[in-house]
């Protein structure tokens, strides 16, 4: 990905893009179109997740998005062997393995990497052989930073969700306890020598104090950047967002 002293990297989650077209079982609209477009409004990568009930992604759009994507790719998976057997196959630039469950909306919390970490070690080990970043996306959790650590990934991803529910639902000194756990698991995360990311849910409204962090180094950015992309396009939403990530970091737009 572009580096920029002191910039954080955005990386636009195109799930949902796909969402609005499975709802009609039609061609339209385009996770590719949409991946370009977020490229041309200043997105630094992109990120996508093939569940394993392919709700949204589908196995031809990681196939379009690696024969034609010039952004690197961001593949968010869970940790079975189909899903492996696919990145390997693609080779993305990062995978990011994520806990799954079918009868969820969305990814409800991290993944329990101390709990699992024999398994997840032997899992990502041929994932960095094959050259793909591997991060694990966790919650603000020091076991779960340090076994991160421990199995050999080279990137935490931060799940920020809790943090933006309770700043939705208005329970702001839980917010803040919250965004403190977040910032100390960042400052953790990155003495241990991990690359920090973070995301989940975040918006105009959340993404600031997350984006301050200064070793936080990318955040991932999806459902909130299609949804406001319906009043005011997708290129617009997205460059929104970098102005304020932008002036969290004390930047000029680039």
């Amino acid at each position: 990905m572009t580096d920029f002293a002191g910039r954080l990297r955005l990386g636009v989650n195109i799930d949902h893009v796909a969402t609005v077209r499975n709802a009609r079982g039609s061609a339209y609209p385009c996770p590719l179109r949409a991946a370009k477009l977020a490229q041309e409004a200043g997105a630094d990568g992109i990120t996508a997740h093939l569940r394993e009930d392919r709700r949204h992604i589908s196995d031809a759009d990681i196939d379009g998005l690696m024969e034609t994507l010039t952004l690197p790719l961001n593949f968010e998976m869970a940790a079975t062997g189909e899903m492996q057997a696919i990145a390997l196959r693609h080779k993305p630039h990062a995978v990011c393995i994520v806990p799954e469950k079918r009868e969820e909306r969305t990814t409800e919390g991290g993944l329990d990497v101390a709990r699992d970490d024999n398994r997840l070690a032997a899992f990502i080990a041929p994932l960095r052989e094959a050259g793909c970043r591997v991060s694990m996306f966790i919650g603000a959790d020091e076991a779960q930073v340090t076994a991160s650590a421990r199995i050999g990934a080279q990137v935490v991803e931060l799940h920020t969700g809790h943090y933006c529910d309770l700043h939705a639902e208005g329970r702001f000194a839980e917010r803040d306890e919250e965004l403190t756990r977040l910032r100390e698991m960042t400052a953790y995360a990155h003495s241990l020598g991990l690359e920090v990311h973070a995301g989940h849910g975040l918006t105009y409204e959340t993404v600031q104090p997350i984006a301050a962090f200064p070793e936080v180094m990318e955040l991932n950015i999806g459902h909130f950047l299609i949804a406001e992309a319906l009043f005011k396009g997708l290129a617009p939403a997205i460059t929104e967002m970098r102005r304020l990530m932008d002036e969290a970091r004390g930047l000029s737009a680039q």
